[in-house]
């Protein structure tokens, strides 16, 4: 199934675990280091470095790129250390996010509440998952380089729904 971002809350809730997805539209970066900040810089008042609603988070740090290419790999990484940051992210708006690995019961029951979906992308695919990926532009926190907050354009990104909005989640034997 096609799916374009920025995604609303209805569209969220109604993705079921184990649907295949294509994504196209705007994906953003953010990997432990940059979540610690934008959610200290919430903490503060401060607004986070992108506009959450509707957004999609994408757990990676891309390697650099090769000539003409705007990332290198870009792989998913293990979801669950985003797992004490990713609830007051949902609760400002964010849809969804991207890694691989299962997602603590606390980012369940806030994608439950808020209306959000968790997407796992293929580990170990990072140069496959790369051609989906049409441009990347540096909106944050540039010290953390690969790990900085990047927005990324991307067609037809393939994901699976691993944990929806329900509590559906193939990571669990029905």
């Amino acid at each position: 199934m096609g799916l374009h971002t920025p995604l609303s809350e209805d569209e969220a809730r109604s993705l079921r675990a184990g649907t295949r997805v294509l994504i196209t539209g705007t994906l953003y970066t953010a990997r432990d280091m940059a979540h610690r900040r934008i959610v200290e810089a919430i903490s503060r008042g401060e607004p986070p470095p992108f506009d959450l609603e509707g957004q999609i988070i994408y757990y990676v740090g891309p390697t650099p790129p090769r000539p003409g290419f705007p990332v290198g790999s870009a792989g998913p990484t293990t979801s669950s250390r985003m797992d004490p940051y990713t609830p007051k992210l949902l609760a400002l708006g964010l849809r969804g996010t991207v890694g691989k690995g299962e997602r603590g019961e606390e980012v369940v029951e806030a994608m439950k509440r808020y209306g959000a979906v968790y997407f796992a992308a293929v580990g170990g695919a990072g140069a496959f998952l790369a051609r989906h990926i049409k441009s990347a532009e540096l909106v944050a926190y540039p010290d953390l380089g690969p790990e900085a907050v990047y927005r990324l354009y991307v067609e037809e990104f393939p994901v699976l729904v691993a944990q929806d909005a329900r509590g559906g989640n193939v990571y669990r034997c029905p």
